[in-house]
């Protein structure tokens, strides 16, 4: 299945070759010719430019394995544009020094330094954005690894306190059973005590019984 990055790839293929050509036909084309040759080559810079934007975009849908493979093949795109672009300037400068056949094709000269710098500004101004979006892109991915690591030591804290709360609630039940065998223990030990003294009592009341009825018969 062919990814939309891949589909991206294969339109900027067809539209490079077409400026390609086209830069080779406006260097060697007649007056006449110039002009619609030059608005479909500059129309096609400008959807190369689109797409590059939009591989850029999707690029970051890649899975990682094979995201740094499609960045590096995005930069050879930009590189290839910028020198399509660098060719169309000169094609279009390539009359200049010479007679020219019509007043268009010398106005055509005269703008086209101001043309160039344009093209060139464009050029640069796209590569500062996709620089920018590259950054911004770095500074998620690290601010998304960072939340990930905070969430990680936050549920590994949470485990550890869950555990020590578990074992808080299991001493507690330990405490809890101490405690009801120590009361056992103490009122067994309270019941022995009680019956040892009533059984003194009876002893020492049987006694003194016994020694007031011998002393009633002598």
């Amino acid at each position: 299945m062919v990814s939309l990055f891949e589909n991206y790839e294969q339109q900027y293929s067809v539209l490079t070759a077409d400026i390609t050509s086209q830069v080779g036909l406006l260097t060697a084309s007649a007056t006449r010719d110039r002009r619609q040759l030059i608005s479909k080559i500059e129309k096609h810079v400008e959807e190369a430019q689109e797409l590059l934007e939009q591989m850029e975009l999707e690029v970051r849908e890649v899975e990682p394995s094979k995201r740094q493979r499609c960045r590096t093949k995005l930069d050879c795109y930009r590189a290839e544009l910028k020198r399509l672009t660098l060719d169309y300037i000169k094609a279009r400068s390539v009359k200049q020094g010479v007679l020219y056949d019509s007043a268009e094709e010398l106005n055509d000269v005269r703008i086209s330094s101001d043309q160039k710098q344009g093209l060139l500004e464009n050029s640069e101004s796209l590569e500062r954005s996709n620089n920018k979006l590259e950054q911004g892109y770095r500074v998620i991915i690290e601010t998304q690894e960072i939340g990930s690591q905070v969430l990680k030591n936050l549920g590994e804290q949470r485990e550890t306190i869950q555990r020590s709360r578990n074992r808080l609630r299991e001493a507690d039940e330990d405490l809890g059973r101490s405690g009801r065998l120590m009361n056992s223990m103490i009122i067994r030990s309270l019941q022995q005590k009680v019956i040892l003294i009533a059984v003194i009592v009876c002893f020492f009341l049987a006694l003194c019984i016994g020694l007031y009825l011998g002393l009633s018969k002598n």
